[in-house]
């Protein structure tokens, strides 16, 4: 006998098959169908209260487990909903699966007045993804499917959105469906490799740059680093990939005036995973005085900003673990303390740079850190604590510190919390977030008591869009519409059923941390700045 099941019904079941146990997404009268398949499927399934929550969870869940975050959302509203939190995740390279309705396929593009319509939905969802496709019959779904997971683990990884029109979720599917086999991660050409060797053996003051995309490529890179006798560099997302306690590590500080003294004097330069953007070096672009080495799984990275003298096309592990293989030791203990003095000097140059503000935040930061467990994960707004925090952040562990450092929307940090928690329930969370972006998602606390999702909110309150004013200023402005009045936010989370902590004397913010991770449930930590 044959298994008949409905295109959403099966839909799921493939999900399955491809390991997801995880969807974010608030069922809509557009995927009822849809959502008829988790009815007994050991997926779980997690309700926001606004499809940006949705998307933003998904990015924490993606970023915290390696795996593509997975978001079911309604025709027009709730995709426009959730985009700016797709956007998010292209601009990073988070791996998202979009699942959405659209309206029936007769009707697509005739401007019917159809509920939820978009003139153009898929259209729409290309822009911020890796591609956007229309599902016109059941049967090529599990090709779609399959694209996109090669994408995830294969290629760069970034969302990806199937609409289904809601005719075709009812529309009856013969047999199962099976997960196909995702194709190998991408191996750099043997010439390639041989060239880069060449280069970085013959070279009297390398410099590496670690980016995001290097992230399980840490041992590789602690070998040539030490081969080289080179200083390393990261970016915010490759936090940790190059432990920060190395006497070659520059940390995440290439917004240092120093650090791109020191990389730009470099006669080679290896970069790896990153694309050297103007976000990590908050509007500068570097010019390399030496060689350029990128190595990139995107070859679009290549002749993006500064030219690459050798591009390596491939997976970075794999890559690196070849380079690495072959390298010969080249540093001396005379050329490795030199570039040690020198990230020393660089370091000291970057800490005397803060401003009292920047110190300020830095100390707070600190001692949030020190009241956590050594492998807690912080997720981060967009607000001045986190823009001090990413750059004197020092972990020995990479995947610690998740942020929405290229598209640079505010409301992040509290839902990505949830979603990285829901995929490392064993860790520690701490979402950094200010009073102005904590209004974008704020609702996601009622998520948190649903879920019994534990994570601790540190909420920096300055009662302003300080990063704001200060610009206005900067550019003899008179400030507008940068003073708002808040609510009161302990009552607000006493509502949804939080812990919270109030504290004014920064001398009391380790205690209340503590408290926070003792309370056993989401727990919220204001700090008045």
């Amino acid at each position: 006998m044959r298994n008949q099941r409905t295109c959403g019904e099966a839909i799921v079941a493939l999900l399955e098959a491809y390991g997801v146990d995880t969807v974010f997404g608030i069922p809509g009268v557009h995927t009822l169908e849809l959502y008829r398949g988790l009815v007994n499927s050991p997926i779980r399934h997690v309700l926001p209260r606004h499809e940006q929550g949705a998307g933003f969870m998904a990015d924490g869940y993606a970023r915290s487990t390696g795996k593509p975050g997975v978001c079911f959302l309604i025709t027009g509203p709730g995709v426009t909903n959730a985009a700016t939190a797709i956007a998010q995740a292209y601009s990073d390279s988070v791996p998202m699966l979009v699942i959405s309705s659209v309206n029936p396929a007769s009707t697509l593009g005739r401007g019917l007045g159809e509920l939820h319509e978009l003139a153009d939905q898929q259209r729409l969802m290309s822009a911020c993804t890796a591609f956007s496709e229309t599902l016109t019959h059941p049967d090529a779904f599990p090709a779609l499917l399959a694209r996109a997971f090669a994408i995830f683990q294969s290629g760069r990884p970034r969302p990806v959105h199937i609409e289904v029109p809601i005719d075709v979720f009812e529309k009856r599917v013969d047999g199962d469906w099976l997960a196909a086999q995702i194709p190998p991660k991408i191996a750099c050409d043997p010439e390639e490799i041989s060239d880069a060797v060449s280069l970085l053996e013959s070279a009297k003051n390398p410099v590496l740059i670690v980016g995001g995309g290097a992230r399980e490529a840490g041992s590789a890179i602690l070998d040539i680093a030490e081969k080289l006798g080179a200083p390393v560099a990261t970016s915010v997302a490759g936090i940790g990939i190059f432990p920060a306690s190395h006497g070659l590590s520059l940390g995440p500080t290439l917004i240092s005036e120093a650090t791109r003294g020191l990389i730009c004097s470099a006669d080679v330069v290896l970069a790896v995973g990153t694309e050297l953007a103007t976000t990590d070096t908050w509007g500068t672009r570097y010019e390399f005085s030496g060689k350029l080495i990128r190595l990139d799984v995107d070859p679009v990275q290549f002749d993006n900003g500064q030219k690459a003298d050798l591009a390596l096309h491939g997976d970075a592990r794999i890559t690196l673990e070849s380079i690495a293989e072959v390298l010969q030791t080249v540093a001396t203990p005379a050329r490795r303390q030199t570039a040690e003095t020198a990230v020393s000097i660089a370091m000291q140059n970057f800490d005397q740079s803060l401003t009292a503000g920047d110190l300020q935040r830095k100390t707070v930061f600190e001692v949030i850190a020190a009241a956590a467990p050594p492998d807690a994960i912080f997720t981060a707004d967009m607000t001045q604590i986190a823009y001090t925090a990413h750059s004197v952040f020092r972990s020995d562990l990479p995947g610690r510190f998740f942020y929405p450092q290229g598209y640079g929307t505010l409301g992040y940090g509290m839902p990505a919390a949830l979603g990285v928690k829901l995929g490392a329930p064993q860790r520690t969370v701490i979402a950094l977030v200010g009073d102005g972006g904590f209004l974008y998602t704020l609702q996601e606390m009622a998520t948190a008591v649903d879920e019994n999702i534990s994570i601790v909110l540190v909420l920096w309150n300055n009662n302003s869009l300080e990063q704001i004013r200060e610009g206005f200023v900067g550019r003899g402005i008179p400030p507008i519409a940068v003073s708002p009045k808040n609510p009161d936010f302990q009552k607000i989370a006493e509502g949804f059923g939080w812990h919270t902590a109030l504290v004014a004397n920064h001398a009391d913010i380790g205690p209340a941390i503590g408290a926070a991770l003792a309370s056993g449930g989401p727990a919220m930590v204001e700090i008045r700045s």
